[in-house]
């Protein structure tokens, strides 16, 4: 080789574009006097790197174990190459050439640098609502297509100024080849449309300390924000969004202000100021905001700012200040998706909001707010988008280029292929049609975004779910499969852990709704499963569900199903009873003996929700779960020593019958007697907890795992009670940690099981 030094191609896989890659490749190999080349393309960031072989051996290092903040390495694939020689190092165009597929990056909170330049009177971004860096801002909302360059990005409209422009072409600044960069000469730029002149952010902050509601244009798209701590406001923005009681998210400008409003231990810390800034439901500690941004709730969803316009609608040190904390919820109607589009958000947010403070970059994907709890502190999702789409899950198994279409409820879809799923941001609920275009948008961009060509579709079972209606008429040529509601729920557990294809669960699937192939409503599941298949052990006694929706909005109706099946009398002593009218009462107790107008149900979100109704904690509810959820908030407090009731298991039949018939009779034997309904509440937990290990100790010999999955396992007390007991007795338990336990990470175990087969 006449003394050359060795030469080396590195390919670098995974969330490597728009984090800062070329960058940071630029600084270490210059620091290492390697030369060569890095640049962007279809499969990724490929490097050339030559020098000494020690060089680049530590360049390889640095690489796998010190890279960018936000990367997200899958895969380095290093090959030697033959030497060139030559001098320095450098940026290479853009190119599509390649194998494989780049991934994008979720779109990043901003981070402590620029948030100090947005502070700083000094420097040229000073309140500058659009401040970022290679280490935050957006990213998937603004990507029309990859590779990830400006150009494929709705920061194309803006032309970079000379300062700008230099900033990115210098290899020691933190904008280097950032493709979002801009300052206020070139853009974008804030508009007010409302009440009161002058400076937007002046103005808005004007209308929401007197009380107003502004529309505001965020990252993903519109929220509604209001002052938390003015109750007409919030009262006002309620009824005006058609809210009902279901809570609002809170905004604060930082982790201090924060504490005063909830619980924060270091675990949500670190959540609530990462860079994903999610919304964390965390315990209420005192009366900083109304009563009605979380009617009779004792948790509070809580994030804090997280961009630049964020912190300047709050107001900087000078200003007349905002309001300490903000309502922020999407906007939108209930039931419809978020409003992005500018023109979409004038004319339907137009009879919401006051004001209206919205900016010219233009948003390309919606993306609603992501929400977790914690569960001994472990983060558990509810809604996974903002910061988290589309990062991939790897597979167990590799499978064809697939799209799985979800629930209806808590929709998101997912593609895979090879070893990697991709989810959508949360779409929503598909009772729509406005939800339903968004769908068709989400797949199409989804897809185009990680560039899988689905040769098949995978749907839930259930005939009339709009998603499954959905799959059948865009398929074409192409098959549709599709997977149990339950079996999917397990699957993604499975595959959320890495288990294999031969590895079989006994899953504990809860939920509320899931079609089962005996033409019955599942959700108290009990299932030995694999991703091939499963077969049913044990469930919940069939009680009758009557008017389907109607007994879910209703829980006095459900508990008196629950009160039917179990033998006790409809006595007016029962909360459940006094609530539901006499002629009510007549035409369902004959529905109940003739079966007419009735589904069977054996789901256990059906069983909470007449338990919280016989405890007189609610009798009608304004959104899912309400029932269960302000049950849980009661019951947290007096868990430890308030005893628990039982559960009856039938072991004589196939499969095995749960009975919550003894429950009931003490649920009721209690709340007549005067029990608390918190008390009742808390020992209803235990029991449920308890019937999980009664299941595993029935069920479980010869199984990798005990799998928790649904959307009753949301429920933090009863995850962390039934986790617990489990592993005390010695079982391991698998739960949900990267997906949601509700019908948002259905999708992801569509794909596992309906390939599977």
């Amino acid at each position: 080789m006449n003394g050359a030094r060795p030469r080396r191609r590195l390919v670098v896989r995974g969330v490597v574009q728009g984090v800062g890659m070329r960058p940071f490749v630029y600084t270490t190999a210059a620091e290492l006097a390697l030369t060569g080349r890095v640049g962007n393309d279809s499969g990724g960031v490929t490097i050339e790197i030559e020098g000494a072989a020690s060089a680049l051996d530590e360049f390889a290092r640095r690489l796998r174990d010190c890279p960018p903040p936000l990367a997200v390495i899958e895969a380095i694939e290093a090959t030697d190459i033959a030497p060139r020689g030559g001098t320095g190092f450098h940026i290479a165009d853009t190119t599509r050439d390649g194998g494989g597929r780049t991934l994008a990056s979720p779109d990043m909170a901003i981070c402590a640098d620029c948030a100090a330049e947005l502070r700083d009177p000094a420097d040229r971004r000073y309140r500058h609502p659009f401040v970022n860096c290679t280490n935050c801002g957006p990213r998937f909302t603004i990507i029309a297509s990859l590779p990830y360059d400006r150009e494929r990005t709705s920061m194309a409209d803006f032309p970079m100024c000379a300062r700008c422009a230099a900033e990115y072409a210098d290899p020691a600044d933190r904008r280097f080849h950032a493709q979002p960069v801009c300052c206020p000469d070139c853009g974008p730029r804030l508009a007010y449309h409302g009440p009161g002149r002058g400076d937007p952010l002046a103005a808005a902050r004007d209308l929401l300390r007197e009380g107003g509601i502004l529309a505001v244009k965020g990252v993903g798209g519109y929220h509604l924000a209001c002052d938390a701590a003015d109750e007409s406001a919030v009262a006002r923005l309620r009824a005006r969004k058609r809210r009902g009681d279901k809570p609002f998210a809170v905004m604060a400008p930082d982790l201090a202000t924060a504490r005063t409003l909830v619980t924060v231990d270091a675990a949500a810390a670190a959540l609530l100021s990462g860079p994903q800034r999610p919304i964390v439901l965390l315990a209420r500690t005192g009366s900083a905001v109304a009563d009605s941004v979380a009617p009779r709730n004792p948790y509070l969803g809580v994030m804090l700012a997280y961009t630049p316009l964020h912190l300047l609608l709050f107001g900087l040190p000078g200003d007349e200040p905002g309001p300490r904390t903000l309502v922020m919820t999407s906007g939108n109607l209930g039931g419809e998706p978020i409003c992005y589009e500018d023109a979409d958000a004038r004319a339907r947010l137009a009879g919401l909001a006051d004001g209206l403070l919205a900016h010219d970059r233009r948003i390309l994907v919606p993306c609603d707010d992501s929400v977790v709890r914690l569960v001994d502190g472990h983060e558990v999702p509810v809604r996974r988008s903002r910061g988290y789409a589309p990062l991939p899950l790897a597979l167990p198994v590799a499978m064809p280029p697939t799209l799985a279409v979800g629930a209806d409820l808590k929709n998101t879809c997912a593609v895979g292929e090879g070893r990697y799923a991709w989810l959508s941001q949360h779409i929503g609920d598909m009772d729509d049609l406005a939800t339903l275009r968004a769908f068709g948008a989400a797949t199409d961009h989804l897809s185009a975004l990680t560039g899988v060509r689905p040769t098949q579709l995978i749907a839930d079972a259930h005939p009339r779910y709009r998603s499954t209606t959905w799959a059948r008429a865009h398929a074409g040529a192409r098959p549709v499969r599709t997977v149990q509601h339950h079996h999917a729920h397990i699957a993604a557990v499975m595959g959320e852990h890495g288990l294999g294809p031969t590895d079989t669960v006994l899953g504990i699937a809860f939920d509320g709704t899931g079609f089962g192939p005996d033409g019955a409503i599942w959700g108290g599941e009990v299932l030995a499963a694999g991703y091939k298949g499963f077969r049913r052990l044990a469930h919940l006694r069939y009680v009758p569900l009557a008017g389907g929706d109607m007994s879910v909005r209703r829980p006095y109706r459900m508990a008196l199903a629950h009160l039917w099946a179990a033998g006790v009398g409809w006595s007016e002593a029962i909360a459940s009873v006094r609530a539901c009218p006499p002629r009510e009462r007549s035409v369902l107790d004959h529905q109940f003996r003739t079966g007419l107008g009735c589904a069977p149900t054996s789901s256990m979100g059906r069983l909470f929700d007449a338990v919280a109704s016989l405890a007189g904690v609610c009798q009608r509810v304004d959104y899912e779960a309400q029932a269960a959820i302000e049950l849980e908030g009661l019951s947290s407090a007096t868990v430890s020593d308030s005893g628990r009731y039982r559960f009856a298991l039938d072991s004589s039949t196939d499969p095995a019958t749960v009975d919550p018939a003894p429950v009931i009779a003490a649920v009721v034997a209690d709340a007549t007697a005067g029990v608390p309904a918190g008390v009742v509440g808390a020992r209803f937990h235990r029991a449920v907890a308890d019937l999980v290990v009664d299941l595993a100790d029935r069920f479980a010999e010869g199984t990798s795992a005990l799998a928790l999955s649904g959307g009753v396992f949301q429920n933090a007390l009863l995850l962390s009670l039934a986790t617990a007991l489990l592993r005390d007795k010695g079982f391991p338990v698998i739960s949900h940690r990267r997906l949601p336990p509700n019908d948002g990470g259905l999708a992801f175990g569509q794909l596992l099981a309906g390939t599977a087969g």
